[in-house]
Order: structure tokens, then C-alpha cells, then sequence
């Protein structure tokens, strides 16, 4: 079983004055967290312009069948890698199962699929992403930054980009307008 101290297959969202505006409302799907680090997909904003027929354009692959859906800006490290969260019904040869929850790809293959209408039935396309060494997100969990929610499949296939972060607190029973930009004192 998980170590219940990881995140991986839960949604990271950032807090009111996290204090860097790379992660100003973010939300992060959590697709790797241990020891070791971590690494999760940002999906509360898109990339202006760039759409899913564009990205496989660039890859000479025709689009076919896939919709024009938004690619997310995924994170501020590697940006003009490529990544694919997506249903547990499509897998590739660098395909990781993320907690049961969803799946993540980071290979052309996954784009081929979905243009030729055999990938997967739901998926989220990004570039970048949010990356923590070995205890660094454990450690940014300590301080005000960060709150963690479930892995919930609507808030990740069904939410679009800009109401994630605002979806993500409403689930946990938060309602985002009322939370401080910064820590108290008592």
C-alpha cells in the first residue's frame, strides 16, 4: 500500500501567496511522490494559442480523429516536454499507473494513438512540469503553500483548466474566496 505521507494520484493546489507566481492558483495532478521526490502535471492553465492539432502538427502527425483539445502548461521545468495523463484503458511502453487513479505518458506513441482513435478514452495534455527532490515537497507541506486534495477523476477530465484550482477547494468544502495570502499569527 502507499505510504499515506505521498501524494501520488491526489491533486496539489497552491495557496494564496504561495510566493512564486509560476504557482499562483496551480493545480498540480500528483504523478509521482516518495522518497525520492516528486513530480506532478500543472493543469490550471493552458497554454494561449496551442492546441492538440498544433502539438501533432509539430510531431507530423496527422490529427484524425482527436479533438482540438487545450495542451496545460504543465510546469516551469522541462516546458517543451510533453505529457499525458489519462485513463487506465490505453497504455504504452513508458505508460506509469499513477495510484490506480490515472495514467501518464510521455511519449509520442501516446499522441499517435489518440489521433488515430485508439489511445485512451479520457486524457489531459501538457507540456512541463512541477518537479521536488528527495524531501522538498514533504518539507514545502510544513509551511503555507500547499493543500492537498483527492484525486478526483471529474476535477481532472471534467474541470476545465481555469476552474481547477477553484473546483479543488469547493470538493474539500473550502470556499477559495475567503482563504488568506498569508500564515497567521496567534
Amino acid at each position: 500500500m502507499e505510504n499515506a505521507r505521498f501524494l501520488t494520484g491526489q491533486f496539489l493546489l497552491a495557496m494564496p501567496g504561495i510566493g512564486d507566481p509560476r504557482f499562483d492558483r496551480a493545480a498540480i495532478a500528483i504523478c509521482a511522490h516518495d522518497a525520492n521526490g516528486a513530480v506532478g502535471i500543472g493543469l490550471g492553465d493552458v497554454i494561449e494559442g496551442l492546441g492538440l492539432h498544433t502539438l501533432l502538427e509539430q510531431f507530423k502527425i496527422d490529427p484524425g480523429k482527436a479533438p482540438d483539445a487545450p495542451v496545460h502548461l504543465g510546469g516551469p521545468v522541462e516546458p517543451r516536454r510533453g505529457f499525458v495523463i489519462h485513463s487506465t484503458d490505453w497504455g504504452g511502453q513508458d505508460t506509469i499507473d499513477v495510484a490506480g487513479r490515472w495514467s501518464l505518458s510521455g511519449t509520442v506513441d501516446v499522441l499517435r494513438a489518440i489521433a488515430a482513435g485508439t489511445g485512451p478514452a479520457r486524457f489531459v495534455v501538457a507540456l512541463g512540469y512541477a518537479g521536488w527532490g528527495g524531501g522538498q515537497l514533504d518539507e514545502e507541506l510544513t509551511r503555507h503553500g500547499w493543500f492537498n486534495v483527492p484525486g478526483d477523476l471529474g476535477l481532472l477530465y471534467d474541470t476545465p483548466a481555469a476552474e481547477r484550482w477553484e473546483r479543488g477547494f469547493a470538493e474539500a468544502g473550502i470556499d477559495s474566496r475567503l482563504l488568506a495570502s498569508g500564515a497567521g499569527n496567534a
